[in-house]
């Protein structure tokens, strides 16, 4: 299919987009928004369910790499309707699983559909749209993520007075199931790989990662993961522990976060369009405002609910804004590679990488001593973010001044 030029068009096909990755991180964060209700209904500890997340985490990154891969040589609308297909299934099981093993099993696996979603779906921005709809996309694609968060932490405490909380999983199955159906009729296809470019259908687009400013990068992204989902996962526990409220009410807090984000993700975009013009730079400075809201929590947590929640909300949208950097605008460098897909997957299983830290260890850490010391974690790994990155930026702005959108580079005349 031709690149879409037609506004209207395009602004059809992003909405799209946004939808599917909207419903995906319904059937994916929904464990997390639960998970401090399964605590306390099951009576189990927060380290025995916090194995599945784990295991989600990595299967997710590990799933990045191998969609990255597949999604620059298979058709990416059949490898989004595969994920979507199993991901429904996998929230439907959940429901039926006995025990935490079970649980970790069913979990795990929908961690590797969840990630047959974003490399598969970078590749269709970057064939179908201009470069200038790709950077818009990358915003509104990305707003998905926190309407999907906001949702599930509005529907959750619902449901869960009503029916527990195996009913928030059978709403993001049925979720993820009509919306393999709306992605069957309406996204189109594109070729089942690229002809052209110095990496097409290889490993070999994955070369250019390899030197100080694109480890650096790597870093900043696993520390972005624990952060965004650290925090993310545990905020409703945090709440709920620190200042004795009901569970069902610490889950509703969780809707600032996204809302949060989607602020973020529209105000890094600024940033970076009119202000530092390079991706790593403005990492650097976002990573700096989550360090100052982090240090905050560290002094305020146990003693305001309310500072509470909003630092933490700060804290999530500014790695919101560090993951529209990292993991949407600097892939859009590496085109002219004909990996899109591959290097997009690589760079953000680092996030889960994170992630898969964070969701276990965030429970071990603050089991030991205390949300306090929790706090004080987050805003180490901000402090490490914030130097690195503004440590590589010349290193970046020397090797990779200036980006080459996928969209004009993969283009066989």
């Amino acid at each position: 299919m031709n690149m879409i030029t037609d506004k209207k068009k395009a602004t059809r096909f992003i909405l799209l987009l946004t939808s599917a990755y909207m419903v995906s991180y319904i059937a994916r964060i929904n464990y997390g928004a639960v998970i401090s209700e399964m605590v306390r209904a099951e009576q189990l500890s927060k380290s025995a369910l916090s194995v599945a997340l784990t295991g989600s985490f990595v299967s997710y990154g590990l799933g990045q790499i191998i969609s990255g891969f597949f999604g620059d040589r298979i058709q990416p609308k059949k490898l989004v309707l595969g994920g979507f297909a199993v991901t429904a299934c996998m929230n439907l099981l959940i429901v039926f699983c006995k025990n935490p093993v079970q649980t970790a099993v069913v979990w795990t696996v929908n961690g590797m559909a969840q990630a047959f979603m974003w490399p598969p779906m970078v590749r269709l921005m970057s064939e179908l749209l201009t470069p200038e709809d790709y950077r818009r996309a990358c915003v509104v694609v990305s707003w998905g993520s926190s309407a999907g968060t906001v949702l599930v932490y509005l529907i959750s405490p619902l449901l869960i007075s009503l029916s527990g909380w195996r009913a928030v999983f059978v709403f993001a199955a049925a979720a993820a199931a009509l919306m393999a159906c709306l992605w069957t009729v309406c996204c189109p296809n594109v070729s089942a790989a690229p002809e052209c470019g110095a990496g097409s259908g290889s490993l070999a687009g994955i070369r250019p990662l390899i030197n100080f400013p694109m480890l650096s990068v790597m870093v900043g992204i696993i520390l972005m993961g624990v952060l965004r989902d650290g925090v993310t996962t545990w905020m409703p526990s945090l709440v709920s522990e620190s200042f004795g409220i009901a569970e069902e009410i610490s889950i509703l807090s969780g809707v600032l976060l996204p809302l949060f984000g989607m602020v973020c993700f529209a105000g890094a975009s600024s940033l970076y369009r009119r202000v530092f013009r390079d991706p790593v730079t403005c990492a650097g400075v976002i990573f700096a405002a989550g360090f100052a809201a982090a240090l905050t929590l560290v002094f305020i947590v146990g003693k305001n609910a309310a500072v509470s929640v909003l630092s933490s909300a700060l804290l999530t949208g500014c790695m919101h804004g560090v993951n529209l950097m990292l993991i949407c605008m600097v892939p859009q460098y590496f085109a002219k590679y004909g990996n899109v897909s591959l290097i997009s997957g690589i760079l953000n299983s680092g996030t889960y990488i994170g992630s898969a830290l964070s969701a276990y260890g965030t429970a071990a850490v603050t089991e030991a001593g205390g949300w306090g010391v929790t706090a004080a974690v987050w805003a180490v790994c901000c402090a490490v973010g914030t130097v690195l990155l503004l440590t590589c930026a010349k290193s970046w702005r020397a090797k990779y001044d200036t980006p080459v959108p996928a969209s004009e580079e993969h283009r066989c005349e």
